[in-house]
């Protein structure tokens, strides 16, 4: 799929070889779950959680389904939820718009609704904040990516999962009150994009 020319530009930039061996090692149950599904022409379900389903979740998410897209795996769904839903951050929503998606609030509340595009002919990626087993989300046959140690722990098990795979990352919230801001969130997004790509860069499909 030919993903919108900014978004193409941010991913083409990203430098795989940064991610170092400590990572690669904690990302390659993910890829072996993926390759396994695709092995066998399955649909793969991934679902990442976090404890609010407001930053680091999203992010992956976003990401997960746009590297999908960038490298033409049309049988991954990505989800995202928490073991509490409060809001999808803003900060989030800014950062992504300016890596290039178009972005639509399509539900102003307390908890927006936000659609976002990757690509002129994409399906739209639905981002709000969610508990994990939120019935918008699948019930069975899914990875759990657990993207932070609370979450991991406040979790011990995810009902419906097939695989359970820790990728924690640092939350940016820290910084929400920090002059630095939007250049940490943006960096945030920058990793996990790096190792989103790295992820599905792995996959061998059949040809």
């Amino acid at each position: 799929m030919k993903l919108f020319e900014k978004i193409t530009d941010f991913v083409s930039q990203l430098d795989v070889t940064s991610v170092n061996e400590e990572r690669k090692q904690i990302l390659q149950p993910l890829i072996d779950f993926i390759q396994s599904k695709q092995d066998k022409n399955e649909v793969i379900n991934l679902n990442f959680i976090c404890t609010h389903n407001s930053r680091r979740s999203h992010l992956t998410q976003i990401w997960a389904q746009t590297m999908a897209n960038f490298y033409a795996l049309n049988n991954v769904r990505t989800f995202s939820g928490g073991t509490e839903a409060t809001a999808c951050y803003p900060a989030v929503i800014e950062t992504l718009a300016n890596n290039g998606f178009e972005i639509q609030k399509l539900v102003e509340q307390e908890n927006p609704i936000y659609a976002l595009k990757n690509a002129e002919n994409s399906l739209p990626i639905i981002a709000f904040s969610k508990r994990w087993d939120n019935a918008f989300n699948p019930k069975s046959g899914f990875c759990a990516i657990m993207t932070c140690s609370q979450a991991d722990g406040d979790c011990p098990v995810v009902f419906g999962a097939e695989k359970r795979v820790p990728v924690h990352y640092i939350d940016p919230k820290v910084y929400d009150n920090a002059p630095e801001k939007m250049e940490e969130y943006n960096k945030t997004s920058v990793q996990i994009a790096t190792e989103m790509k790295y992820v599905f860069g792995q996959i061998k499909q059949s040809k």
